[in-house]
């Protein structure tokens, strides 16, 4: 992304999000990202917010503007009491609880919800998207529990936390390192904290903006992951001296998934120029765990391209509730109660993806395990250890049992939460989306699964060494020559099994 970012609500990406969200800024230094508003933002998101403003002391009841809120929206409110009224909300919604969220999950809260404010159909006004670019800018993190929202009507709790910051109503920030008040935190940096006008109390909080930060990092995150998985694949079945006429595009073009025919040129590239594939007489084919890797990962990759789809929409949608249309011919009431914050488009990409992933580390796995067990691994020695029991003890025996234990995990975590849902609001809200949860789960998958990839690596670099110590005249395929010298400093340091495979998590799968 280019060192200055203007949000107009329509044109954020997510490189742009991932970039604002983990590129923390500095005190005193040079922030992570310069942001703002585009001239034609600014003007919409006055221009929505002097409609508001006329419609304060008239007759005509506007959610959120003059009435309470959920199953109290038919209780009038007086208009000197509409600011008291946003800051009631926030105050009784920030009940979150559990963990704090982590900082990078924050950021990109807070970008997303300013580019949905952005967008100038809130009824905000500018001082509230201008602060919350400036908390991003500055490097003030809100502390946001990471229990409590059910994704409808948005992530009002986590929401609600940030706006505690913003409000000058309390809660917790991180800045330049030390966690502190809110107030105290917005002062150091510099940021004068505002007074809720009306409507603001919902156009801070309404929306799923937390459910796609979650869900968007874990895209980003899973999206590289299928390359990675597709080098270990490659690396695996070279050490298994695999048969790579599975992977002919002719083959592929049978059955023409995107994904699959990707992933199948993919590892043809990955093993071109081995000289172990395709090196034992008479073998006419592989193990599924081999063979139909294209067709797996494919289905992986052709997953997270909808959830892709998905994302992207989210990322620049409204979802306040109601929304302001100031161009609908013959409105004189420009606002529409609606329910744009509902996440459960984002809860089920989530799902889909979360699956998919699952399905990437445990055919990983699968290939793990036979790769350390000698009657399936083309006379590999057993858990691939030394003979003798050398430095490397038990070889990758206990590394492959934290595979299983992870891919069991992803499993364990694997009931789709959107199909939960527990009325809330006096049954005002009787259909919830539970989309945050199905978005911890994804991000967790992703995680779990990254490490899965990291002990087929390992592994695979290791059986590739016991080819080579055989017969060094083997001539390995251009991804493994490739990876082997990156993971050589690993496995060459002297490390735990465990530390082993944090190093390469940390440093191989975000490279």
């Amino acid at each position: 992304m280019t060192d200055r970012l203007e949000l107009d609500g329509q044109r954020l990406t997510l490189a742009d999000l991932v970039h604002v969200a983990r590129c923390m800024p500095v005190p005193g230094g040079r922030a992570a990202a310069d942001l703002g508003l585009t001239a034609q933002s600014r003007a919409e998101v006055e221009r929505s917010r002097a409609w508001v403003v006329s419609v304060l002391h008239g007759e005509r009841a506007i959610y959120g503007v003059n009435t309470g809120f959920g199953s109290l929206a038919r209780v009038r409110i007086d208009p000197d009491q509409t600011s008291q009224l946003s800051r009631n909300l926030i105050r009784s919604h920030a009940a979150g609880v559990g963990p704090d969220a982590p900082d990078e999950v924050v950021r990109a809260t807070m970008l997303l919800r300013a580019n949905a404010l952005a967008r100038g159909a809130s009824g905000c006004t500018l001082a509230l998207v201008e602060t919350l670019l400036a908390m991003l800018t500055a490097g003030v993190t809100p502390r946001v529990p990471s229990l409590g929202s059910c994704g409808s009507s948005g992530d009002l709790a986590p929401l609600s936390h940030i706006g505690l910051v913003v409000f000058g109503e309390g809660g917790h920030a991180r800045f330049g390192g030390v966690k502190l008040s809110g107030p105290e935190a917005m002062q150091r940096a510099g940021i004068p904290t505002l007074v809720p006008a009306a409507k603001e109390g919902l156009a801070m909080t309404n929306g799923a903006q937390m459910t796609t930060a979650i869900a968007a990092l874990a895209l980003f995150d899973g999206e590289r992951l299928v390359a990675d998985a597709e080098v270990a694949a490659a690396m695996s079945i070279e050490a298994l001296r695999g048969v790579t006429r599975a992977f002919h595009p002719g083959v592929h073009a049978l059955r023409p998934y995107p994904g699959a025919i990707r992933t199948a040129a993919r590892l043809l590239e990955l093993l071109a120029g081995s000289t172990l594939t395709n090196s034992i007489p008479d073998k006419i084919q592989d193990a599924y765990s081999l063979r139909c890797t294209p067709v797996i990962l494919g289905a992986v990759r052709d997953q997270l391209r909808f959830a892709r789809e998905v994302v992207d929409i989210e990322i620049n949608s409204v979802t306040d509730n109601p929304v302001i249309l100031m161009d609908e011919p013959g409105e004189l009431n420009r606002a529409f109660s609606a329910g744009l914050f509902h996440g459960e488009p984002v809860g089920m990409a989530c799902e889909s993806a979360r699956i998919a992933i699952a399905e990437l580390a445990s055919l990983s796995e699968r290939r793990l395990f036979r790769l350390t067990t000698g009657s399936l691994s083309a006379r590999l020695p057993p858990a691939l250890a030394s003979a003798g029991g050398g430095e490397d003890g038990l070889g990758m025996l206990f590394p492959q049992t934290t595979a299983a234990s992870l891919v069991s995990e992803n499993k364990a975590i694997g009931w789709p939460s959107t199909l939960d849902s527990i009325p809330t609001c006096e049954d005002q809200e009787d259909h919830v989306a539970m989309s945050t949860t199905a978005a911890w789960r994804f991000r967790e998958t992703v995680e779990n699964s990254r490490r899965v990839v990291a002990i087929e690596l390992l592994s695979a670099a290791r059986a590739l060494r016991y080819r080579l110590a055989d017969d060094p005249t083997l001539v390995l395929g251009a991804g493994s020559a490739a990876m082997m010298p990156r993971l050589a400093v690993i496995l060459d340091a002297g490390l735990t099994p465990g530390e082993e495979i944090e190093r390469c998590t940390e440093r191989i799968l975000q490279a």
